[in-house]
């Protein structure tokens, strides 16, 4: 597990090397601001060698954040993530991990027969029940405590720094909004024990709509909502405090909404899931920085935003308009080749944007 005295010391080896608020606070770590995504890619021998080359490049370079998940290529992803950090020169100590459950995950490779696969490992076998199963995603105690338990077993770690429970609205599309709420409850109260066993250290959801869409849609969760059944979990799990510490949610030039887009009640009327998370003291972390490559390409940001950037090449200016919102701890940009990675963690070396800065952007 990630330590104050590990991470702080990461930090004094590479600060010099980097620009202003480039390490920034994680619970009492630090962590880069800049984290490596592990979710593109086929779930094939040559890419998780380049994975594993990459992650180690990354974490002796500077980045001390690495986000996977158990579906992720397979389960490739956490095995390779696992492996890299032990090949690596940082101590495992030093790098906050995070990882997901909720999707039900195949084992290498897709089988040839997805469906009989998922019935015959799942289903039959009682993990998961057939009503609690919505377009791949499941979100029971029990399944989220076989996938916590397979993907400490996948990178070899005794704990997980952050564990989110990955994009509870896909239940949405079965149930109702106040069920998906109590699902969610009662998956926070198992997190929340599982925390006080010492196997994750913080928790939290990962979205890909929930967050960022109007409150009418079919796809919305209020992040508020979601907070206050985090603390009645606690309450429920007797410990002492909420162990619900992040949101990962999608964040670029072109998918503004979490910023933009103001769907959240809070104390003085309705926010943005970014104003909301800042002033809850929630960590964010962003995915699609680079909306899976297209801002990395030569107009790719609008010309309007991109004269107001930092960098030197398009996918550093991207990373840092990512990295200039309000509330974002670390924007995660996919890295499974290692030529990316020198390019990605020199966009710290350039400084973000100031606060009035951002804001004029949408103005």
């Amino acid at each position: 597990m990630a330590t104050k005295s590990a991470t702080w010391a990461y930090r004094d080896r590479f600060h010099e090397s980097f620009a202003r608020t480039y390490f920034r606070r994680f619970a009492d770590c630090l962590v880069s601001s800049v984290g490596v995504g592990t979710y593109l890619g086929d779930a094939t021998d040559a890419a998780d060698e380049a994975y594993h080359e990459a992650i180690i490049e990354a974490l002796e370079s500077g980045i001390n954040v690495v986000d996977t998940a158990v579906n992720y290529r397979h389960q490739r992803a956490e095995r390779v993530v696992g492996e890299a950090v032990r090949d690596s020169d940082i101590d495992r100590d030093a790098v906050m991990v995070s990882t997901k459950g909720g999707f039900v995950p195949f084992d290498e490779e897709r089988p040839a027969d997805a469906s009989a696969y998922i019935e015959s490992e799942f289903l039959d076998t009682g993990l998961i029940d057939r009503e609690d199963l919505v377009m791949g995603n499941c979100l029971t105690p029990a399944f989220l405590d076989w996938s916590l338990d397979r993907s400490l077993e996948n990178l070899g770690f005794d704990s997980v720094d952050l564990y989110y429970v990955h994009n509870p609205e896909a239940q949405l599309a079965q149930f109702d909004r106040e069920t998906v709420y109590d699902k969610l409850e009662d998956a926070f109260v198992r997190l929340e024990e599982r925390a006080a066993a010492g196997d994750i250290n913080h928790y939290g959801v990962a979205t890909w709509e929930a967050f960022r869409v109007p409150q009418d849609h079919d796809k919305y969760l209020s992040l508020p909502e979601v907070v206050s059944r985090a603390r009645t979990a606690s309450d429920r799990a007797g410990t002492t405090a909420t162990h619900f510490r992040a949101v990962q949610l999608p964040f670029n030039v072109h998918m503004a909404d979490a910023f933009t887009l103001e769907a959240h009640e809070g104390a003085d009327g309705e926010q943005s899931a970014l104003w909301f998370a800042s002033e809850a003291g929630l960590d964010v972390f962003t995915s699609a920085s680079l909306l899976q490559g297209d801002l990395a390409e030569s107009g790719g940001i609008p010309e309007a935003v991109d004269e107001r950037l930092a960098g030197d090449t398009a996918a550093q200016r991207a990373l840092n308009f990512a990295r200039s919102a309000p509330g974002v701890t670390s924007a995660l940009v996919g890295t499974g080749s290692p030529e990316h990675v020198a390019e990605n963690v020199g966009a710290g070396t350039f400084a973000p944007m100031g606060a009035d800065a951002f804001d004029s952007v949408f103005q």
